[in-house]
């Protein structure tokens, strides 16, 4: 067996692994396709008994019973009305104990995900996760909704199907079974195909995924640099290659199942051959025999090719599933999570922050700080300051445990931020970010987002000290106004008063603004300030500035340059040193004075 077989055959038993709490669910699912498979089986018998006993007569020696022939085909009505019965009710419970897996992997999927650290989503394609959570798992429902269940009902009724043409007759069956082989043959290179074209399709609907979303995202990018044409073009190659995958498997099923009629056809033409050249010297009773069970044979020889078929289709929705079920329990398995060891939930966050020895590195060796060594006081106002890529906001990052430093140690008082219990840690920190992210809801639930202890009451209280309640209640519906996909309706400067609300409803011990006026206009810049100047009393911030007119009443400047502090001290005394500051103060100064 081939490598890439025996893993399918592992994450297979692995999904069969998540039927355990529903066991009393799944055995009611497996009784209705064995009790389904007993009533398909008991139709052709009865029918063919009708046949031999009360179609079949010599009306010289005979006289017919009509009333008998009424009776055994409203028997045989009563079973086709009785098997939908059953069907109904093992349907209606395969997709329940589907849909209740689905739901339990989906769980699983999007609660592991929510651990993961930010520098996994940093290197993974947004449309590739959305592929994982929606797609995949859709595909994985058939393995249990139209696979396991049906493979099951289908090969308890080929086995049924053919002992009971043995008994009846063991020649008939043996002509009837001579083409088996050749299907047998022609299915496993079926399965091969499709599974080609399942692999394929799956590569194929991650890139079409990934790449709407990301073009879509970024539709004011592709405008604004007239790039219409050519992501239009890019999206025709790709969308080829899903088209493709598509048409492999149409391909493969455009020349099975015509081969599976074709076969069928034969297993027909054998029987009622042999039949014919074996009627001659046999007894009327015989002949009213053997027409009975070819008729049986007839219908047997339907039942038999239609599950064998199905089977080959049961087998792709298996295939499909466990591809796509790999790919899902590739994230499940991935140990990409912060290690949250910490179990100390008292700490006092009113206490000085000291980073000691502190070196980080996104990947490998290539530092981005080198042993930073600052002292953060209680209650102080810190600005860090510096070329894009000194590693202002890595600092800060580090702080709220978002990425784990390698070297070094970070302490809150006389407590290591690792012995911090992660949830303690995050509740007592607020970023405001430069992008702010806006979910599509009202802007009351953008606030608080979702925490019902959080009143109205509240929310309105912070706006009020932010100065944004003015501007939210000209709105239509005030804190209730849907703010659309990530808050597109409202402008820069407004979503960034938002997420200023936001940190003052949760009232953070410590309070981190990353370059929050670096992409307003100078209105909003004022009121921002303001609101700034409201959320920093009494209480430790760290501030992250690109204008450096908005720092310059900070308690403490620290200048950083390829992850390394240059300079420590308030504005006053790093201008007086004419170094790093002075330098980025006389070029931003005569830049806006141009």
């Amino acid at each position: 067996m081939s490598e890439k077989a025996t893993i399918n055959i592992s994450i297979f038993k692995r999904l069969v692994s998540h039927l355990k709490p529903y066991r009393k669910t799944f055995a009611l699912a497996v009784f209705c396709s064995v009790t389904l498979a007993l009533l398909g089986v008991s139709r052709p018998i009865l029918i063919g008994s009708m046949v031999k006993n009360y179609i079949d007569i010599d009306l010289k020696s005979e006289t017919p019973q009509p009333e008998m022939l009424l009776f055994w085909t409203l028997v045989i009505l009563g079973i086709l009305f009785l098997e939908q019965i059953v069907q109904f009710v093992g349907s209606y419970f395969s997709n329940l104990i589907a849909q209740s897996i689905i739901n339990d992997i989906r769980k699983k999927l999007f609660g592991h995900l929510l651990t993961f650290r930010m520098r996994y989503f940093d290197k993974t394609p947004v449309g590739a996760l959305v592929t994982r959570v929606v797609s995949d798992l859709e595909a994985i429902t058939e393995v249990f909704s139209a696979g396991l269940m049906d493979i099951l009902g289908d090969l308890f009724l080929l086995i049924l199907i053919v002992i009971t043409m043995f008994v009846m007759n063991w020649e008939l069956a043996l002509m009837t079974i001579i083409p088996i082989p050749i299907l047998l043959y022609a299915t496993r290179i079926f399965a091969r195909a499709m599974r080609d074209s399942f692999q394929l399709e799956r590569v194929q609907v991650n890139k079409l995924n990934t790449f709407v979303q990301e073009r879509i995202t970024g539709m004011a990018i592709v405008q604004l640099f007239n790039r219409e044409r050519k992501e239009y073009a890019n999206f025709e190659t790709i969308n080829k290659g899903h088209r493709q995958a598509h048409i492999n498997a149409v391909w493969a099923n455009s020349i099975f199942f015509p081969v599976v009629e074709l076969l069928s056809s034969l297993s027909i033409a054998l029987l009622l051959v042999y039949g014919a050249l074996h009627v001659s010297g046999k007894t009327p009773d015989q002949i009213k025999q053997m027409n009975g069970e070819t008729f049986s044979f007839v219908l047997f020889i339907q039942m038999l090719y239609r599950p064998i078929r199905q089977l080959a289709d049961k087998f792709n929705i298996l295939q499909r599933g466990t591809v796509r079920a790999e790919r899902v329990f590739e994230i499940i398995d991935l140990d990409e999570h912060i290690q949250d060891a910490g179990t100390n939930t008292h700490c006092n966050f009113d206490q000085e922050i000291s980073f000691r020895n502190v070196s980080f590195a996104y990947q490998n060796e290539e530092w981005v700080l080198k042993n930073i060594d600052l002292t953060i006081k209680a209650g102080e106002t810190v600005a860090f300051v510096g070329a894009t890529g000194a590693g202002k906001s890595t600092i800060v990052n580090l702080l709220g445990r978002f990425y784990e430093f390698q070297k070094g140690e970070i302490y809150i008082g006389n407590t290591e931020v690792r012995e911090i219990e992660l949830n303690c840690l995050r509740r007592n920190i607020a970023i405001v970010l430069q992008d702010v992210f806006l979910f599509s809801d009202t802007i009351h639930n953008n606030i608080t987002l979702g925490d019902e202890s959080i009143t109205r009451e509240q929310v309105i209280a912070s706006a009020k000290i932010v100065g944004a309640d003015e501007f939210i209640q000209k709105l239509p519906g005030g804190y209730d106004y849907e703010v659309g996909e990530r808050g597109g309706v409202l402008s820069v400067g407004q979503r960034q008063l938002l997420s200023f609300i936001r940190a003052c409803v949760y009232n953070p011990e410590i309070l981190i603004l990353d370059e929050a006026t670096s992409s307003v206009d100078n209105e909003s810049e004022e009121m921002i300030q303001k609101a700034t100047e409201e959320l920093t009393k009494g209480r430790t911030s760290i501030v992250i500035a690109h204008r450096l007119s908005t720092i310059q009443n900070a308690d403490k400047i620290v200048v950083l340059d390829k992850g390394e502090i240059k300079e420590i001290g308030s504005h006053s005394e790093l201008l007086s040193q004419d170094g790093y500051y002075r330098k980025l103060f006389d070029m931003q100064f005569k830049e806006e004075k141009e």
